[in-house]
């Protein structure tokens, strides 16, 4: 099982997820199951995780993967990860150069975190060139469609670019991948029921509380502080209606 130590954890500034926090745990799960879902495809690899952030995830990949190397350009975050969760070998860099040899690692791991890159199409022939003949690109990123519907630019202000499925795949494609698969998160049966619960959606209600900067009413922290993995579905169906995407790329064996 994950290995970790307890450290401080990290401030919740609004760019990264924490996990430990019970109101940020609907975020958290939601983050949480790209890792849970493509975790076999880690099994055995030498994996990369660019931009891992505050470090939960790289060390989820670390409890099946033969060696995992976390970056990330945030220094208290390269501390943080080194202290609390030592299976992973963490580097500062950044994702635009990533400081690793051609065809070094056989898996690539970008959760949330293109849609903060100001060049995302760098970025992915970064990747691309880390990558060994076949190797895979997993990643990630809030649906434009649904995360800032009607919208061209972004809601959250840490984000550059939003991407939709379509724009994603192009992204990916131009760098040189071959999308294997595109897949979206949705809420399941339980979290659909919280929707109804809370007006429609209990993302809204969530938001609304925290732009007000009110005390949450008790049955809505408990609500989120009870959100598990397997109350969101990944499925390949009804895409653009997805409020994540995750999405699997490979380097051609001739790249």
């Amino acid at each position: 099982m994950s290995e970790a130590v307890p450290v401080d954890p990290l401030p919740l500034t609004g760019e990264r997820t924490v996990p430990g926090i019970p109101e940020e745990n609907y975020w958290f799960r939601r983050h949480e199951i790209a890792y849970a879902r493509l975790l076999d495809r880690c099994a055995g690899r030498e994996v990369l995780e660019a931009g891992s952030g505050e470090g939960y995830g790289a060390n989820m990949i670390a409890d099946v993967a033969a060696r995992v190397i976390g970056l990330d350009y945030d220094a208290s975050a390269v501390e943080h990860v080194r202290a609390a969760y030592p299976r992973v070998e963490m580097i500062q860099g950044n994702l635009a150069e990533l400081p690793f040899e051609d065809a070094s690692v056989d898996v690539v791991v970008n959760f949330q975190v293109i849609e903060h890159l100001w060049d995302q199409a760098q970025f992915l022939r970064e990747c691309l060139r880390v990558l060994r003949p076949g190797g895979s690109l997993l990643i990630s990123t809030p649906n434009r469609i649904t995360f800032s519907p009607g919208r061209d630019t972004p809601l959250n202000p840490f984000h550059t670019r939003e991407l939709d499925a379509a724009e994603l795949s192009e992204l990916v494609e131009q760098a040189g991948f071959r999308v294997e698969l595109m897949s979206g998160v949705h809420h399941g049966p339980e979290l659909v029921a919280l929707d109804a619960k809370w007006g429609g959606s209990i993302i809204d209600a969530q938001i609304e509380r925290a732009l007000a900067g009110e005390p949450w009413p008790a049955d809505l922290a408990a609500d989120v502080a009870a959100v598990r993995i397997d109350d969101f579905a990944l499925r390949t169906d009804d895409i653009d209606a997805s409020l994540d995407l995750v999405a699997v790329a490979v380097k051609p064996e001739d790249r």
